[in-house]
């Protein structure tokens, strides 16, 4: 039985420098499956091993070209286009790649597995274009680029320069991968480049929901809201989980904090009749970017928890073709590499990260709209007004980036364009999806950022930092060593910047 890889070991060995002990590699069964293809595929014809690719499989390929075949399709294919994919993404790529090669299904060389799994230890990270997938028979273009890497070609991003990946594989002791069967094929064809985006998007967005779930209790803390829209009495009533699992974290985030008011004591405790209105600075009910923080964020949890799902099967999934299976002591050829199950959960991630955006949007505008909240000055401004400006140009940003992710947020799963002579007639654009996704994450971590500066400068104008609970006051605290309180104006483009690293690099973990 192989052992399932982890998303939460796949998380330590990209954030907290693990390394995949080899001990834990599989190779046994690898090398059984290897052994199996090599005889069974003697006088056989076999996709991929003895004939042409893609519209050319009805070419067969003469004996003596069958080394050259695999060569070729890895030379072939390293033809993407624009920046190269930054290191955390293309070494969480090569962790998907290894998890389908350790499913021993794919008649590779063990010597295949052991070289990634240096390439993945020792940071030596491919040169990966962003654009060339369209998402079946997978990433085949980008996971060319890993490829010719391993046979020595190309170049790589190690300790901060780019190299040619020759040098780099000498200097570190490492044979280049040769061919013995059908290993180009084998590197090329799969959907691990979307799935490892996928992941690192993942991890990122997690960390945004528990960060918007923060905000949300920030943000009824500095209106003094009446807490019982987090009451397990009102929350269990809706059949949902991911409500019930969002209040439950701002119960348990809010407490140890004295700002939020309870109804039974305020308004449920002997109100005189005769009073006709209510002071504007207590809502009866809050606006809806406050009150239904629960009912907002509970479909992001499970749209991500259902993603987390779909990533980890992936991740521990033969997706090339064909499969070969030593057990049935047969080869089978169908679509595995085919990417929809990842390009589908892109998609559905990215929706939910725009609705956080929106989320963080609103509730920046009621920060900054005094006569919203009837208690902050104009955009948190605390010099002169008219003369000073407090956060007022910090909304054009956070707006218009809010604008860019909900353009981005349109569905791409359902943009299959044919090509490849028709042979692929409908496809995932599974990658496509996933890049997007990112693009998505890293726009909401800006708009979060400029959110935790206002929160801050907001609990400074009513002076309630001790009122504050322990997690709220530790998160102030942070980003005030950040960027202190500031009444003059003053650019503070690099603070933003800073804040978002914060975000992004100090994950809360709420469970």
């Amino acid at each position: 039985m192989i052992k399932p890889l982890e998303l939460n070991r796949v998380e330590k060995i990209l954030f907290s420098n693990a390394k995949i002990d080899p001990a834990d590699l599989p190779l046994d069964e690898v090398t059984k499956c290897y052994e199996f293809l090599r005889d069974f595929s003697a006088r056989k014809v076999i996709y991929g091993i003895n004939t042409g690719f893609g519209p050319m499989a009805q070419w067969r390929v003469d004996d003596r070209y069958l080394t050259d075949l695999q060569y070729n399709i890895i030379r072939s294919h390293s033809t993407g286009a624009g920046n190269p994919l930054p290191d955390l993404y293309v070494k969480s790529a090569m962790i998907a790649r290894l998890g389908t090669l350790l499913q021993a299904r794919s008649g590779i060389h063990p010597d295949v597995v052991r070289l990634l799994a240096e390439f993945i230890n020792r940071d030596i990270i491919p040169f990966i274009p962003e654009h060339g997938s369209v998402g079946a028979s997978g990433d085949l273009v980008q996971l060319a680029h890993i490829a010719l890497t391993l046979i020595g070609e190309g170049e790589v991003h190690f300790r901060g320069a780019w190299r040619p990946a020759g040098d780099v594989l000498r200097e570190n002791g490492l044979e280049p991968m040769r061919i013995h069967i059908r290993e180009g094929l084998s590197i090329t064809n799969g959907t691990s480049v979307m799935t490892g985006i996928g992941i690192v998007n993942q991890f990122y967005a997690e960390r945004l929901l528990d960060w918007a779930t923060l905000a949300s209790v920030m943000m009824n803390e500095i209106a003094a809201s009446y807490d019982d829209f987090l009451a397990e009495g009102l929350n269990e009533c809706r059949r949902h989980e991911g409500q019930q699992v969002i209040a439950w974290r701002m119960r348990r985030l809010a407490e140890g904090g004295s700002r939020m008011l309870k109804r039974e004591h305020e308004l449920y405790n002997g109100v005189d009749a005769g009073v006709k209105t209510f002071d504007s600075r207590h809502k009866v009910q809050a606006y809806y970017s406050l009150r239904c923080a629960p009912q907002i964020l509970g479909p992001v949890y499970e749209t991500l928890l259902g993603a987390r799902r779909i990533l980890e099967e992936e991740l521990n999934s033969a997706c090339d073709n064909p499969i070969v299976d030593p057990e049935r002591k047969n080869v089978f050829h169908g679509g595995n590499f085919h990417g929809d199950y990842v390009s589908l959960e892109e998609d559905k991630v990215k929706i939910v990260m725009t609705r956080v955006a929106m989320t963080a949007e609103r509730q920046l505008n009621y920060l900054f709209h005094d006569r919203i909240n009837n208690i902050l000055p104009p955009f948190l401004n605390l010099g002169t007004l008219g003369l000073n400006y407090g956060m007022q140009a910090c909304q054009f940003t956070a707006t218009s980036t809010t604008a860019e992710c909900q353009t981005l947020a349109m569905p791409n799963y359902v943009h299959s364009i044919p090509n490849n002579n028709d042979n692929q007639d409908i496809v995932s654009m599974g990658t496509n999806s996933a890049l997007l996704c990112r693009q998505v994450i890293e726009n909401v971590f800006q708009v979060m950022s400029i959110h935790f500066i206002a929160l801050a400068q907001a609990v400074d104008c009513l002076e309630i930092r001790d009122a504050l609970a322990p997690t709220s006051r530790r998160v102030y605290d942070d980003v005030r060593a950040i960027i202190p309180r500031f009444v003059e104006d003053a650019p503070f483009y690099r603070q933003i910047a800073e804040v978002e690293n914060y975000l992004k690099n100090n994950p809360l973990n709420l469970e």
